[in-house]
Protein backbone atom coordinates (compact mmCIF):
# COMPACT_ATOMS: atom_id res chain seq x y z
CA UNK A 1 0.00 0.00 0.00
CA UNK A 2 2.55 2.54 0.53
CA UNK A 3 4.28 3.19 -2.74
CA UNK A 4 0.22 2.99 -4.41
CA UNK A 5 -0.52 5.28 -1.21
CA UNK A 6 2.07 7.70 -1.52
CA UNK A 7 1.59 7.91 -5.79
CA UNK A 8 -2.46 8.55 -4.84
CA UNK A 9 -2.05 10.96 -2.45
CA UNK A 10 0.95 12.89 -3.81
CA UNK A 11 -1.79 13.11 -7.52
CA UNK A 12 -5.17 13.60 -4.97
CA UNK A 13 -4.18 16.43 -2.69
CA UNK A 14 -0.46 15.41 -0.94
CA UNK A 15 1.09 18.20 -3.27
CA UNK A 16 -0.92 20.58 -1.92
CA UNK A 17 -0.48 19.68 1.75
CA UNK A 18 3.30 19.42 1.30
CA UNK A 19 2.94 23.16 -1.01
CA UNK A 20 1.32 24.73 2.55
CA UNK A 21 4.53 23.35 4.35
CA UNK A 22 6.87 24.78 1.49
CA UNK A 23 4.90 28.35 2.00
CA UNK A 24 4.94 28.29 5.85
CA UNK A 25 8.69 27.37 5.29
CA UNK A 26 9.71 30.08 3.36
CA UNK A 27 8.17 32.31 5.49
CA UNK A 28 9.72 31.38 8.36
CA UNK A 29 12.99 31.45 6.87
CA UNK A 30 13.10 35.15 5.97
CA UNK A 31 14.75 36.19 9.13
CA UNK A 32 17.49 34.57 10.37
CA UNK A 33 15.86 33.53 13.95
CA UNK A 34 13.49 31.87 11.76
CA UNK A 35 15.65 29.58 9.82
CA UNK A 36 15.79 25.99 12.00
CA UNK A 37 11.82 26.49 11.81
CA UNK A 38 12.01 26.69 8.18
CA UNK A 39 14.38 23.63 8.06
CA UNK A 40 12.09 21.78 10.31
CA UNK A 41 8.92 22.73 7.60
CA UNK A 42 11.10 21.47 5.08
CA UNK A 43 11.27 18.37 6.78
CA UNK A 44 7.49 18.01 7.28
CA UNK A 45 6.48 18.77 3.86
CA UNK A 46 8.49 16.05 2.78
CA UNK A 47 6.47 13.96 5.05
CA UNK A 48 3.52 15.88 4.03
CA UNK A 49 4.29 14.85 0.25
CA UNK A 50 4.80 10.93 0.51
CA UNK A 51 3.25 9.56 4.32
CA UNK A 52 2.34 6.26 3.80
CA UNK A 53 4.71 3.68 5.01
CA UNK A 54 6.14 6.30 8.01
CA UNK A 55 5.53 6.53 11.76
CA UNK A 56 6.13 9.54 14.01
CA UNK A 57 7.61 9.67 17.24
CA UNK A 58 7.28 12.18 19.59
CA UNK A 59 10.46 13.52 22.16
CA UNK A 60 10.51 16.43 24.53
CA UNK A 61 12.56 19.10 26.18
CA UNK A 62 12.46 22.64 27.07
CA UNK A 63 13.51 24.14 24.12
CA UNK A 64 11.41 22.03 21.67
CA UNK A 65 8.32 23.10 24.27
CA UNK A 66 9.52 26.56 23.58
CA UNK A 67 9.41 26.46 19.69
CA UNK A 68 6.23 24.45 19.94
CA UNK A 69 4.58 27.02 21.76
CA UNK A 70 5.94 29.92 19.11
CA UNK A 71 5.08 27.57 16.39
CA UNK A 72 1.02 27.42 17.84
CA UNK A 73 1.48 31.10 17.79
CA UNK A 74 2.52 31.66 14.41
CA UNK A 75 1.69 29.65 11.79
CA UNK A 76 1.10 26.05 13.54
CA UNK A 77 -2.82 26.12 14.22
CA UNK A 78 -3.55 27.19 10.52
CA UNK A 79 -1.87 24.13 9.35
CA UNK A 80 -3.25 21.72 11.63
CA UNK A 81 -7.00 22.78 10.75
CA UNK A 82 -6.11 23.07 6.84
CA UNK A 83 -4.91 19.27 7.81
CA UNK A 84 -8.17 17.98 10.11
CA UNK A 85 -10.45 19.78 7.71
CA UNK A 86 -8.98 17.30 4.77
CA UNK A 87 -9.39 15.03 6.83
CA UNK A 88 -12.64 15.11 7.65
CA UNK A 89 -13.54 15.25 3.83
CA UNK A 90 -11.35 12.60 2.68
CA UNK A 91 -13.00 10.69 5.66
CA UNK A 92 -16.66 10.92 4.31
CA UNK A 93 -16.27 7.69 1.44
CA UNK A 94 -14.77 4.61 3.01
CA UNK A 95 -12.33 4.94 0.14
CA UNK A 96 -10.95 8.07 1.48
CA UNK A 97 -10.60 6.94 5.02
CA UNK A 98 -6.93 5.58 4.76
CA UNK A 99 -5.91 9.49 3.39
CA UNK A 100 -8.07 10.42 5.76
CA UNK A 101 -5.79 9.08 8.27
CA UNK A 102 -2.90 10.32 7.27
CA UNK A 103 -4.50 13.83 7.29
CA UNK A 104 -4.98 13.46 10.42
CA UNK A 105 -1.32 12.16 11.31
CA UNK A 106 -0.39 15.45 9.77
CA UNK A 107 -2.73 17.49 11.55
CA UNK A 108 -0.86 16.46 14.35
CA UNK A 109 2.37 16.92 13.22
CA UNK A 110 1.90 20.74 12.55
CA UNK A 111 0.58 21.45 16.05
CA UNK A 112 3.89 20.35 17.79
CA UNK A 113 6.50 19.53 14.72
CA UNK A 114 9.53 20.24 17.21
CA UNK A 115 10.79 17.10 19.09
CA UNK A 116 8.89 14.77 16.06
CA UNK A 117 10.88 12.51 14.80
CA UNK A 118 10.11 10.45 11.17
CA UNK A 119 11.05 6.88 10.79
Amino acid sequence: MGCLGNLLWFIFGGFLCGLSWLVIGLLWCITIVGIPVGVQCFKMAGLSFFPFGKEVRYGGGPVRLLLNILWLIFGGVELALEFAAIGLVLCATVIGIPFGLQCFKLAKLALMPFGAEVK
